[in-house]
């Protein structure tokens, strides 16, 4: 994990985190608290870390950008099982950013890589349309069709390789989707002229 500078996320008080790829996506993990929420000052972007082989989504700083996304509770502020689970990133409070609906202000942290950790995702590091597919199908699930539409107009980095890999996930936490839910990310993709590779055993 790497660690951050700053403030850290207390443990007397309750805490959440606000997910804005695979953690949108309820099935993906236990946290059973979770509501819709947007972040102000920060635009997702495909990049690629050294301490993965494939390329993720991360936040990068941007004052101009505000993102859909899922806060979700930490019971008792027991981070270890998430920090494990997103070990390419530092975990920064943002909750001073979120706007969420409820009625106290908690503790929330956002995952992101640090700067200088990451870069531009290649043919060596594609994104796996698995893990794409488990994105498009939470934001689908929490926000509509809509906000896959704003999912893929707020995400930068859409001339990223992305390796076709459906037939056979690759992406640990893969998800069936539906019919409707297929041709909705492959609508989105035609649309940012996405550069699918084929999978190659």
């Amino acid at each position: 994990m790497i660690q951050i500078k700053g403030p850290i996320i207390s443990p007397l008080h309750d805490a959440y985190f606000f997910g804005y790829g695979s953690l949108v996506n309820r099935a993906t993990h236990v946290f059973a608290e979770a509501h819709p929420a947007q972040l102000r000052g920060w635009r997702r972007v495909w990049r690629h870390t050294d301490l993965r082989p494939v390329a993720f989504l991360t936040v990068v700083p941007d004052p101009a950008s505000t993102i859909d996304g899922l806060i979700a509770a930490v019971p008792g502020a027991d981070w270890p099982a998430l920090d494990l689970r997103e070990a390419a990133y530092a975990r920064v409070p943002a909750h001073k950013q979120v706007s969420h609906p409820l009625p106290h202000r908690p503790e929330i942290a956002v995952y992101s890589i640090p700067k200088g950790a990451h870069g531009a995702p290649s043919i060596a590091h594609p994104i796996l349309l698995s893990y794409l597919d488990v994105v498009v199908q939470g934001y689908a699930r929490e926000f509509g069709p809509e906000g896959v539409a704003r999912f893929f107009e707020t995400t930068h980095g859409w001339d990223a390789p992305i390796l076709d890999d459906r037939a056979a996930p690759r992406y640990p936490r893969h998800q069936p989707l539906s019919a409707a839910e297929r041709v909705l990310a492959d609508e989105h993709l035609e649309r940012v002229n996405a550069r699918l590779i084929r999978d190659t055993p």
